[in-house]
């Protein structure tokens, strides 16, 4: 057997497919020079090439906070993955040619077209440590301040979302540091959707030996889909508060002051809803009604 052909091993104590028991999630794409993208994708990914969709690549962010049950208990995590849209140089000849609209709308079922992680900033040690044994991922840790739509808030469309610096604290955990990194806001009230079948996302990785590695990713229900293109003023507010922190000399490098092209949002509809209380009516004696 071809050993290039054998599946990567999955580290103990892990097991895959890994299932999340709820997802929120929103993505932001920026469509940029191509030139520096594909300098960072050769250090970085040597097997993979920048898509090209009319002259410019992708770089997208995706910030998720998502819920996992597990035997002995629970966990809740959020991370954002910065990447660049590629695909595998090997492969070039199986893909069609697409806009970067087509692709946003899940144009591409060879799924081929995925994520080249860049930088994966997480707060749950044990996520990074998994991200990066199984997938490849170049994940570390960071935290998070976020406000999002939620069924149990007020009406809102609204999305802000803070990353700060963190390290690894001496007993396995994250600590945390008041350094903010970046930070976006995006507001996508009124604006059209559309719902897409985009997944499975297929993520890149490049593991320690050197290998590239691509995991698939599925969502069980649409994304909706929001093009931001041809608006006259844009949602997104995309703040780099340190220029010296890795994502943040790379996200000044490659996006700068880039508008957004496209916004997609995923969240887990409710299972489960503990309704409004109710009086009872009291016929014990001396007692009203």
């Amino acid at each position: 057997m071809n050993p290039d052909l054998t599946l990567p091993p999955v580290a103990a104590p892990y097991q895959l497919p890994f299932h999340y028991g709820a997802l929120h999630n929103i993505g932001l794409d920026y469509l940029v020079d191509p030139e520096p993208v594909r300098e960072v994708l050769a250090k970085r990914h040597p097997d993979l090439t920048a898509a090209d969709f009319d002259g410019r690549a992708c770089v997208t962010l995706n910030y998720q906070l998502y819920f996992a049950q597990y035997p002995g208990g629970a966990g809740v995590t959020q991370e954002i993955e910065y990447s660049v849209i590629a695909y595998p140089t090997a492969a070039a000849d199986r893909l069609a040619r697409l806009s970067y609209q087509q692709f946003a709308h899940g144009y591409d079922q060879t799924k081929l077209l995925g994520i080249a992680r860049l930088h994966v900033l997480c707060d749950n040690a044990l996520a990074i440590d998994a991200g990066t044994r199984l997938y490849g991922e170049p994940k570390y840790p960071a935290w998070f301040e976020a406000t999002m739509p939620s069924l149990n808030g007020p009406a809102a469309e609204a999305w802000s979302v803070s990353c700060k610096d963190a390290a690894f604290a001496e007993d396995g955990g994250i600590e945390r540091r008041e350094r903010t990194l970046f930070s976006f806001a995006v507001d996508l009230a009124g604006l059209p959707r559309v719902p897409v079948n985009n997944t499975p996302i297929t993520g890149y990785g490049t593991d320690a030996a050197g290998r590239s590695l691509a995991g698939p990713m599925n969502v069980y229900q649409p994304y909706q889909y929001h093009a931001l293109a041809d608006l006259a003023a844009d949602p997104v507010r995309l703040t780099v508060h340190d220029e010296t922190s890795p994502v943040g000399t790379e996200l000044t490098a490659l996006v700068g002051t880039a508008p957004a092209v496209g916004a997609w949002t995923y969240q887990s509809p409710p299972v489960a809803a503990h309704n409004h209380p109710y009086y009872l009516v009291s016929h014990r004696p001396g007692t009203a009604g």
